[in-house]
């Protein structure tokens, strides 16, 4: 144990092996897992994080056939050849100390090929592909691959394996019935339901023996119609106790359902009461799991005795010395996971390598380091938003002598407005980071600074680093110079506060926040209440009925407000893959009156005079706030660029379609690493 956390740091006895710490690395696809000549990056990546001193580790999910492949040609072991690819992974973690297990993951009917099987033949709503219901003999096939994966999964080294019973894929198919349909042995009533499970679980303990974790992911909140009650998740975790799992991990929702769970705007451990309950009924230890990014949320977790163990998957990936830095107290140097899923998630599902936003290092330690410089330069960055940050930290941490320039009286950029948005509360630990960063990398921070070509052109700098950012876009719109008219800069950071009708034009990622903004505010923002936040959402954790479902109740907004776009479509088609659905949701509930193909007409005393698909509309608002993109700010580039010295942009200086914190920091981090 350690003064900081001690509950965190407390090992875990399983009898034949024991963990350093509490803290699980919890499953989570890379794409790595996927390629045969991506694996010696998968080693490298997962021996960082055993490095920085995590308990246990779970591997993204492995497939036990093709069948439950995810994807043609995914992550599968089902052949004695596959073996040595895997033992790269577990040599390169066990080499530094740490330990792992493999996630055997069947997708069912959430496989996206023509292959994919499941209890009945019923189509998932997010999968144009329907699968082909199982056979008594097709069944049985499938248990004995499980087994075989593990078997071979020991062979590869591992020291363990967690068995996938969640998120709606093929064993939580089986278990719940939204999915199982059958009359059979294997369906009805929950002894016949469960039985897939508990025969996976029975026949791979006979294979593995007893000196192997086996990880069972436990569905404990399915969040879906016709899922499994309260007393049905309890009746079979007993089961699987009795049946040889070591540690019962938190599975909380389906892919298909239509409730948050993992991001910015879902509170922090919101689940993990959900977990305590289950330890009422329990012996073995419990692992509790989702939004848990900080170390005092986690002590708090274990102290309370809601779990044994906390998960943490993408606070790994933004940080992988995370464990480290609690155990010697530096929670102020942790990278902290804001939860956009931009680089991790969204990447996933566009079957593109995974990364992390806030650390573009991660999935690409073998080609991203930031390797001590030989010639040491003087570098000026001007701007301390998001890229010019990721630029000078990385910069200086090289060994390169750095000065950092700001107008404004605080660093961050365009993340001091993103921030203030209802359930964007997160972006405020990143600045938090850098802050900590700053000051260990030496770097020199000026502020209320100005800084002019002249005065950057008289010092001996050998370079010029503009990451400047962006200006608001103003569209030609007549009247666009009303009193009625703001700029989304002015609500978010000057405090000017609009009428109670509102129109936004613009519906980008900045129109979303606008508007999240104004349904929200003079209340909490429910990322910070979690009842608030269950109510609105419709989570029961009385667990009344199925699913833990009950009819959601929104608050409603302190505003009329209309959400504006010029083009045809989706508002917000261009929002993340996987978040894009919570804000449109949200701002529905909300009452957000959302419209597409508009043409402006102009702006004045009445209000705002539109055109949609030809249609003339007065909307009678108090105010216009203008949304409508960016363009790069990039003064000083024409000046210096006169200067022999050499000249870089970054950010939205150099590219200014929509407000991108993902590329602005990863631009400004890889050229650091390469200056």
């Amino acid at each position: 144990m350690t003064e900081h956390y001690p509950h965190l740091f407390e090992p875990l006895d399983l009898g034949f092996v024991r963990l350093r710490n509490r803290v699980l690395m919890g499953s989570m696809h890379t794409g790595l897992e996927d390629r045969r000549r991506d694996f010696e990056k998968l080693a490298v990546y997962f021996a960082e994080r055993a490095r920085g001193e995590v308990g246990l580790m779970v591997t993204g999910g492995i497939a036990p056939n093709r069948t439950g492949w995810l994807a043609p040609f995914a992550g599968k072991l089902s052949r004695g050849g596959e073996v040595a690819r895997h033992q790269l992974v577990t040599r390169a973690v066990h080499d530094e100390g740490g330990r792992i297990c493999m996630q055997m993951l069947h997708a069912g009917r959430y496989a996206y090929h023509p292959l994919s099987v499941a209890p009945s033949a019923v189509k998932a709503p997010i999968n144009p592909f329907r699968p082909r219901a199982l056979s008594q003999r097709g069944i049985d096939s499938q248990i004995q691959a499980f087994v075989r994966s593990a078997c071979l999964a020991r062979e590869a080294g591992y020291d363990g394996v967690e068995i996938m019973g969640s998120e709606g894929y093929l064993i939580n198919q089986f278990l719940a019935p939204r999915t199982n349909r059958r009359n059979d042995a294997w369906g009805g009533d929950m002894d016949g339901r469960m039985r897939f499970a508990l025969e996976v679980v029975r026949r791979t303990r006979a294979a593995v023996g007893h000196d192997f974790i086996l990880i069972f992911r436990l569905s404990m909140l399915d969040l879906v119609e016709q899922g499994n009650t309260w007393e049905e998740v309890v009746t079979l975790g007993k089961a699987l106790e009795g049946a040889g799992v070591n540690l019962i991990n938190t599975g909380i929702g389906w892919h298909e359902a239509r409730v948050p769970t993992i991001q910015t705007s879902v509170p922090r451990a919101a689940f993990a009461w959900v977990t305590g309950r289950m330890k009422q009924e329990l012996q073995i230890p419990l692992i509790a799991t989702n939004r848990i990014n900080m170390p005092d949320m986690a002590e708090r977790i274990l102290a309370q005795g809601q779990a044994d163990m906390v998960s943490m998957a993408r606070p790994l990936l933004a940080d992988p010395d995370w464990v480290r830095k609690a155990r010697e107290g530096r929670w102020r140097e942790i990278n902290t996971c804001i939860a956009c899923n931009q680089a991790c998630l969204d990447h996933v599902f566009q079957q593109r390598r995974a990364s992390c936003l806030v650390n573009p290092r991660a999935c690409y330690e073998t080609e991203l380091n930031y390797l001590p410089t030989r010639e040491p330069k003087r570098v000026a960055v001007v701007g301390a938003g998001p890229a010019g940050l990721a630029c000078a930290t990385v910069l200086a941490e090289r060994g390169h002598e750095v000065s950092l320039f700001d107008a404004a009286n605080e660093i961050g950029g365009q993340f001091n407005m993103a921030k203030r948005v209802p359930g964007k509360e997160e972006f405020a630990e990143t600045l938090r980071y850098f802050q900590a960063r700053l000051r260990a990398t030496g770097v020199d921070v000026q502020l209320s600074h100005r800084v002019t070509a002249a005065e950057l052109q008289r010092e001996d700098y050998d370079a010029f680093v503009l990451a400047t950012g962006v200006t608001p876009r103003k569209p030609e719109i007549p009247g666009l110079h009303h009193p009625k008219v703001l700029s989304y800069a002015e609500v978010l950071t000057a405090g000017v506060r609009p009428g109670k009708r509102v129109a936004v034009i613009g519906a980008g990622g900045i129109g979303f926040d606008v508007c999240e903004y104004l349904v929200h505010e003079e209340q909490q923002s429910p990322s910070r209440d979690l009842q608030r936040w269950q109510r609105e959402w419709g989570v029961d954790p009385e667990y009344s009925d199925r699913g833990a479902l009950r009819q959601p109740e929104p608050e409603p907004s302190p505003r009329q407000v209309y959400l504006l776009q010029r083009s045809t479509g989706k508002p917000g088609a261009g929002l993340g893959k996987t978040t894009g659905w919570i804000h449109r949701a949200t701002l529905r509930a909300k009452g957000v009156e959302m419209l597409a193909e508009v043409r402006y007409e102009r702006i004045d005393d009445a209000g705002l005079h539109i055109r949609v698909r030809e249609e003339a509309r007065l909307l009678e608002v108090d105010h216009v706030i203008v949304c409508a993109g960016q363009e790069p700010l990039r003064e000083l580039l024409e000046p210096l660029q006169a200067d022999w010295r050499p000249v870089y942009l970054i950010g939205g200086a150099e590219r200014a379609d929509e407000l991108d914190a993902k590329r602005a920091i990863d631009q400004g981090t890889r050229l650091a690493a390469s200056l």
